[in-house]
């Protein structure tokens, strides 16, 4: 199969060219691609063809909620609205819940990760908490949060045939520091959800902390005498996950943490909850009831509670936010994620060998096509083979 006439993201710019798949791999890209005899093609009459999508950081979304899902038939539905949103690849986010619920959605999404799904493939699965403050809890209800707890974690980890990729703990909790020790070459540990002091940010940074869910949301934020998880986070090399929807951070901070860490390590991410994609109205995260009103997502008593972002519109958000370019911001959706979670020898780029994951946009930067592994994933309204 091969795509012709495409605006193809390649090495930081953009070239007129085409590209050539084998299965699911890329073997070839560039200006001058030669035609096989009896290739399929298709014209991207000049639209864009950037890396697909990846989200690694998303609870649901067009009425699934993943820590309600029943059968991988909810996920292949989830994956099927993800494709349609740019996304070639996710982690499913389960939150706190009870340990025998937990079990139940952690065999589920490994099934359905050992069968495949029909639109964004899912990579694999991020728990966040149960190991995380109180205080900083967000949406998650405080009797379902622990101490950290390493016989817990190999527990849901062989539950999941270790198909747990990322981790959010909270680094002052008792074990928590030890635990990020313990799993730190077998798992991304990001810190979050954490009322943590600078010191001790620092020390989990130092113990093997690579990552900081949603800068700015759900931790104990800078003071000029006391910097806690937020300056920590800011200051190190660590990666964070920026929530772009204008809710959460306003653009003002989104270019500030831009400013401030550089565009090679923050990960936008939607934190998406299940009503993305659905007008306002009353639905679940969890265990919790959330309202959406004008997009914006919360618990009845007014904490904020995921989001209805999807990644299409988080790249057009970024771009009005910065007033940077295509070309600059895409990284944030593509190759920091993948860098993040060790998957930049097969996803986050389009490179000859890598897995053929890219989204096709229109001027306006609306999907067009999704490809995930060389399959077409998603086909926007008018578009055909």
């Amino acid at each position: 199969m091969r795509i012709d006439n495409a605006t193809i993201y390649h090495r930081g710019k953009f070239i007129l060219g085409s590209i050539r798949w084998d299965g699911k791999t890329i073997t070839a890209i560039g200006e001058k691609v030669k035609p096989l005899i009896g290739e399929e093609t298709f014209d991207a009459e000049g639209n864009y063809l950037v890396p697909g999508f990846l989200d690694v950081h998303t609870h649901g979304g067009n009425r699934i909620d993943i820590n309600h899902i029943r059968s991988t038939s909810d996920i292949d539905d989830l994956s099927r609205f993800f494709a349609s949103k740019g996304i070639t690849g996710f982690l499913a986010s389960v939150v706190s819940d009870t340990k025998g619920r937990t079990e139940e959605i952690l065999r589920t999404l490994t099934s359905s990760i050992a069968k495949g799904t029909p639109g964004s493939e899912l990579l694999g699965i991020h728990l966040e908490g149960p190991f995380i403050s109180c205080e900083y809890r967000g949406a998650m209800p405080e009797a379902l949060l622990l101490d950290g707890d390493a016989d817990l974690l190999e527990h849901y980890l062989s539950v999941a045939d270790n198909k747990v990729l990322y981790l959010t703990v909270a680094p002052e909790l008792p074990g928590v520091i030890p635990l990020i020790r313990k799993y730190k070459d077998r798992l991304v540990i990001a810190i979050g959800h954490s009322g943590a002091d600078y010191e001790t940010s620092m020390e989990a940074i130092e113990a093997g902390a690579t990552s900081c869910t949603h800068i700015f949301n759900a931790m104990k934020l800078f003071h000029m005498h006391r910097p806690a998880i937020t300056g920590a986070a800011l200051e190190s090399d660590i990666y964070c996950e920026a929530i772009c929807d204008g809710f959460h951070l306003v653009p003002a901070t989104v270019r500030l943490l831009l400013k401030t860490k550089g565009y090679d390590k923050v990960v936008a991410i939607t934190d998406s909850m299940m009503a993305a994609g659905l007008p306002d109205g009353l639905y679940k995260l969890g265990s919790m009831d959330v309202e959406v009103v004008d997009g914006d997502a919360k618990l009845l008593d007014g904490v904020r509670a995921g989001s209805t972002l999807t990644m299409d519109k988080a790249l057009m958000n970024l771009m009005t936010f910065t007033g940077k370019s295509l070309e600059q911001v895409l990284p944030l959706l593509t190759e920091n994620p993948a860098r993040m979670l060790h998957l930049y020898d097969t996803k986050g780029s389009l490179e000859i060998g890598k897995d053929a994951d890219f989204t096709l946009l229109d001027p306006t930067l609306h999907v067009v096509r999704t490809y995930v592994c060389g399959n077409l994933a998603y086909a926007g309204r008018g578009i055909t083979e």
